[in-house]
């Protein structure tokens, strides 16, 4: 994980493409887009910002500051970065005018304001302080500085102001604590929308593998116990022909035929903030899509495997002695017939998660694949990073999986 971490955050770095003008339009100012890189920390050192993802930037500001700093959880499912006195009460701070105004929360929630100008400091002719703004930053204000700032707000736009703010850290605990930081794009917290569309792929691909998986390993064993018949040249071919076809051309061919002539199911996913379960018309067509892929590749290789395992001397063997046919296939020949159908399964399953890109894109469906393209288009590193991290633990986890159950296909293993 913490390969790929680096890899992916080196890459996305060094990937065309300006974060600013992605996020606030291409006629963005050089001025705006400063003091935009500024506030979210865009403009510190690579190693720097990679060192904020992974463990948090809390600490640097804390040094900073000199405070100790909490994060709360707001009835409203907000999150807070709150500074706390030496008096042991909870403060934020903001700047009118080149006073320095003190925001304190009450343990009931309430908040009181206060002038707090004694916080000021002076040093070589600068008047500074730094404290925690409203947006979860740790700010250096500057008294009297001519610098402008920029600040965009959702609904109304750039607001300008001069003087005050001259340096940003954006407060989060990093990926290893559980925070995997705020989307560039959406000004949202990664965690929610990441988990929200790991819900949905959860859902198509769950769907697909369970409708998929035992209908292509029950075709793929009649294929290759029937090899040269015509039931394994239909199979055979029929699979080749649904896995080659690519993604995009079979999804599009089922919308055109049962959406748009014949009228049956929606030909897109729409859900708006209902879960995938409450509209079961709306996941017909991706998931058809996705078993029609599937299907193919994975009765081909278990045809494939079945036929070796029924061409080796120990059937043969078997045959020899008279044992039943039937118990022949199902007590020697399907159990190892099915080791390599399950490595490819396994493997499948990562993919179902995070390579449906191209299914989730034509139909709509706000799935995994689709979150991690709009981030990795956008350049959006903390989304990239949390969903690649997610993918890199299920690819694990599902080959630990896979060797857990060849221990008890293959008794060599389990004794071994």
């Amino acid at each position: 994980m913490l390969l790929v971490s680096v890899a992916v955050f080196l890459i996305t770095e060094s990937s065309p493409g300006n974060v600013a003008r992605n996020v606030l339009g291409s006629f963005v100012t050089p001025e705006q887009e400063a003091s935009f890189l500024n506030q979210t920390g865009l403009d510190e050192p690579v190693w720097l910002r990679y060192i904020y993802w992974l463990a948090g930037s809390d600490w640097h500001a804390e040094t900073r500051s000199g405070f100790s700093l909490e994060r709360l959880n707001t009835d409203q499912g907000f999150r807070e970065w709150w500074a706390r006195t030496d008096g042991g009460r909870l403060v934020r701070w903001k700047l009118e005018g080149d006073d320095l105004v003190a925001i304190y929360r009450n343990p009931d929630g309430s908040l009181e304001e206060e002038l707090d100008n004694e916080r000021w400091r002076t040093k070589k002719g600068r008047t500074f302080f730094w404290g925690i703004d409203s947006a979860n930053h740790a700010v250096f204000w500057e008294k009297g500085s001519d610098r402008k700032v920029w600040t965009f707000v959702m609904g109304t736009g750039w607001m300008e102001s001069t003087g005050g703010p001259v340096d940003y850290i954006p407060l989060k605990k990093g990926f290893i604590r559980g925070d995997p930081g705020i989307s560039l794009m959406t000004g949202r917290s990664v965690e929610k929308s990441l988990f929200t569309r790991l819900r949905n792929s959860l859902v198509l691909a769950g769907i697909a593998f369970v409708l998929v998986m035992p209908l292509a390993l029950f075709l793929g064993m009649i294929a290759g116990l029937k090899e040269g018949t015509f039931q394994d040249r239909a199979l055979s071919i029929g699979g080749m022909v649904f896995s080659v076809i690519p993604e995009f051309a079979t999804g599009i061919f089922l919308i055109l035929i049962f959406a748009i002539w014949l009228k049956i199911v929606p030909g897109a996913t729409v859900f708006g903030e209902a879960a995938p379960w409450e509209r079961i018309d709306m996941l017909i067509l991706p998931i058809l899509t996705l078993t029609l892929i599937e299907l193919g590749y994975v009765l081909r290789i278990t045809r494939a495997s079945m036929v070796e395992v029924m061409k080796s001397p120990y059937i043969r063997t078997a045959h020899l002695k008279g044992l039943p046919y039937w118990r022949i296939i199902f007590r020697h020949a399907v159990r190892n017939a099915l080791m390599a159908p399950i490595t490819v399964i396994m493997l499948h399953v990562n993919w179902l998660m995070g390579g449906i890109v191209i299914v989730e894109v034509v139909f709509g469906y706000p799935g995994l694949g689709k979150y991690l393209l709009d981030a990795a288009v956008n350049k959006d590193i903390n989304a990239l990073e949390a969903g690649s991290m997610i993918l890199v633990l299920l690819a694990v986890g599902t080959q630990l999986i896979a060797d857990v159950i060849y221990m008890f296909i293959n008794p060599r293993i389990r004794y071994t």
